[in-house]
């Protein structure tokens, strides 16, 4: 049976000057933000609500997304965290015992307009070859040239603070308070499944908003810290990157992921650069040069570390490496208990060869406090 918003006419407008028409799905609307691309072909619900995902419009690439409905434990944080979705095929009807409905009806109770019927291969093809650039997509306007007026106000990704947008509004503990473990968490867009990952082995965290000064993080007297994934330009967030350097002067285990492990560089003076478009989905080959094993890695980022600062950076030796393109992937700080790496450990979706740095995090806590 279609649904009865998906025989309506939706637009999608790149900033290129590039439309496609399609139908809508979720709300009727209209959104705008940078558009990026999923390779992924499981996992759209915990994808959907990762807030690394904050401004941007989604294009997944698997044919049929939808088709296993939604439900409450598979999400990363309290709401869809997209501006937008696109899709070849998004499916209201759904098949799995343990759903508990349509994702039709969820994208319209978190308000998300979308649009299906779109050839997403050549879209994604498109967006490989010219680069990220901001789009939007409507299902109420039919006129493009207003659309295109609309999508020319829409700032840059490049430039933009938003883990503060995203990052929760007061503290909170998960774990075991009698924990001999204490990590301090500062939140840029943290997944709930790095935090468990963290309880699982057996540590009691404690969860900061974005801006929360240090005096207070130290107040709950950590063992270790944990510097989070997140939307946005690192190099436009001064406070989190003053922060990293006055906790790199508490000499405790510090471990940081994605947005976290760019925050470390630039407080440790390496530059970030915004990719062409990023790497995003559950299939990227990272070697780790430690120990000469490849692993398959979950990935969302569109900015990265500036290779050759670190090249010329002695204090910096680079751990891991992404075997498409051979960008940074993984540092660590000689003469600190600090590292991190630019993909997602946790990988909620996708395969977990890479959950042993959880376990290298815990063990380092470990040691320092023998």
């Amino acid at each position: 049976m279609a649904n009865s918003t998906s025989q309506q006419q939706a637009i999608l407008a790149l900033a290129d000057g590039t439309v496609h028409y399609g139908k809508a799905f979720g709300l009727i609307g209209t959104t705008t933000g940078e558009i990026c691309f999923n390779t992924g072909m499981t996992g759209y619900q915990e994808v959907f609500t990762d807030p690394s995902y904050y401004g941007q419009v989604l294009i997944m690439n698997n044919v049929h997304v939808g088709n296993y409905g939604v439900k409450d434990s598979d999400v990363e944080s309290g709401n869809v965290k997209i501006r937008g979705l696109i899709a070849r095929n998004l499916e209201e009807q759904y098949s799995r015992k343990l759903a508990k409905g349509a994702l039709d009806v969820y994208l319209k109770d978190n308000k998300i307009v979308a649009i299906e019927d779109v050839d997403t291969r050549a879209l994604v093809e498109h967006v490989r070859v010219k680069g990220a650039m901001n789009c939007i997509i409507s299902s109420e306007i039919s006129d493009v040239n207003d659309l295109k007026k609309q999508l020319s106000a829409v700032p840059s990704m490049d430039g933009l603070e938003l883990a503060s947008a995203v990052s929760t509004d007061k503290s909170y503990e998960l774990g075991d308070p009698s924990a001999a473990i204490r990590i301090a968490v500062m939140d840029y867009g943290i997944k709930k499944h790095i935090l468990q990952c963290m309880v699982d082995r057996g540590a009691y965290v404690k969860v900061h908003p974005a801006r929360t000064p240090l005096a207070e993080v130290k107040a709950f007297n950590p063992n270790g810290y944990f510097i989070s994934n997140g939307p946005g330009d690192p190099a436009a967030m001064p406070y989190a990157i003053e922060t990293v350097k006055e906790i790199l002067k508490e000499e405790k285990p510090v471990f940081g992921i994605c947005l976290g492990h760019q925050l470390l560089a630039l407080a440790n003076n390496i530059p970030t650069f915004k990719m062409h478009h990023g790497h995003r989905g559950l299939n990227h080959p990272v070697k780790n040069l430690v120990t000469g094993r490849c692993e398959i890695t979950t990935q969302n980022h569109g900015f990265g570390v500036d290779p050759k600062a670190v090249e010329k950076a002695d204090h910096i030796e680079v751990t891991h490496v992404n075997l498409n393109d051979n960008s940074i992937e993984g540092i660590r700080i000689k003469g600190k208990l600090a590292f991190s790496v630019q993909y997602h450990p946790e990988s909620t979706p996708g395969p977990h060869d890479s959950r042993y740095l959880f376990d290298e995090f815990i063990g380092m806590i470990k040691n320092s406090q023998s």
